[in-house]
């Protein structure tokens, strides 16, 4: 079988990973695959940022508006279908971009991760529910950091699903902690990330929410709540603030301000998991930086590398 070939983009949340990707791949006459846990869910598109039709560039977008935000989705269908993506492409003898966040998503390509299904155990998975309501979801995400650190940066504290599922897996015996030391060495890839001083960067979510919230985030969560409810898929940033405003717990001001604290966190998060990976190449942004030129820079890269 031959090895693989894709590009990586990773960075934090409102780094400006969507319009290098569409840049880049269309630069190299190839296509776009997402690596977001939310944009896969189809009606969440302004709280999840997907790329407008102006953004895409006229560049093919894939792993984008796949299932419903009350259908089941796993990491594992996320690695098999992005892998199958790419050998598509890679038999036209084009090279994808692989643009995304999701530290999971990512990890399942770039790391040697094997998500062999453990059967499911409804007795521990039930009493990880009963913990989840009884203490709280943070309690069990702490948890879970105690016992499988390396998954639980990888995963949102509010992604309820994923928390109790890995809890569920660990306490059945069938699976250990993820090593994220054993790279992919299967196929050939280069990673991207892009980075900017912490206080540019804050700045840039700030006004993405307030962004969002002029293009309509409040009732396009309005009608994703009145019709799913508090599925896992809405539990996301920008959705779960504004549900309990829905709710009368808390006012839509105090919903803009946690969104935003919330998203910051996030990115906080992101930037520390990805610091991690030695393999990244990193390209500095500032508020003067050109997007052409940082696409022409990573291409500058790519040919010195021969890739």
């Amino acid at each position: 079988m031959m090895k693989r070939r894709f590009i990586v983009i990773v960075g934090p949340t409102a780094s400006g990973k969507t319009r290098v990707a569409a840049g880049l791949a269309k630069a190299l006459g190839s296509c776009v695959i997402s690596a977001d846990s939310m944009q896969i869910y189809r009606g969440m598109d302004i709280g999840t940022a997907k790329a407008t039709e102006e953004e895409k560039q006229g560049v093919p977008h894939y792993m984008i508006d796949i299932v419903a935000p009350d259908e089941p989705y796993s990491a594992a269908s996320y690695q098999k279908a992005a892998f199958e993506l790419i050998e598509k492409e890679n038999a036209k003898g084009l090279v994808p971009v692989v643009a995304g966040g999701t530290g999971l998503y990512i990890h399942s390509l770039v790391y040697d991760i094997d998500f062999t299904q453990t059967p499911g155990n409804d007795e521990i998975r039930q009493k990880y529910l009963r913990q989840a309501d009884d203490k709280s979801l943070e309690a069990l995400y702490n948890y879970l950091r105690e016992i499988d650190p390396s998954y639980a940066g990888i995963i949102a504290p509010t992604d309820k699903k994923r928390i109790i599922r890995r809890l569920e897996v660990l306490e059945s015996g069938g699976g250990q902690a993820y090593d994220f030391r054993r790279v992919n060495q299967k196929d050939d890839f280069l990673i991207f990330g892009l980075r900017m001083p912490r206080e540019v960067l804050y700045e840039r979510i700030n006004a993405r929410v307030d962004q969002m919230l002029a293009e309509g985030l409040v009732e396009e969560a309005r009608k994703l709540y009145n019709r799913y409810g508090w599925t896992n898929a809405l539990q996301a940033i920008g959705y779960k603030e504004l549900f309990a405003f829905f709710e009368n717990k808390i006012t839509l001001d105090e919903a803009v301000r946690l969104i935003k604290r919330n998203t910051r966190r996030y990115a906080k998060r992101q930037i520390t998991w990805f610091k991690r990976d030695e393999r990244i190449i990193w390209i500095d942004i500032t508020p003067a930086s050109c997007i052409e030129n940082i696409i022409n820079d990573i291409i500058k890269i790519i040919n010195e590398k021969g890739f």
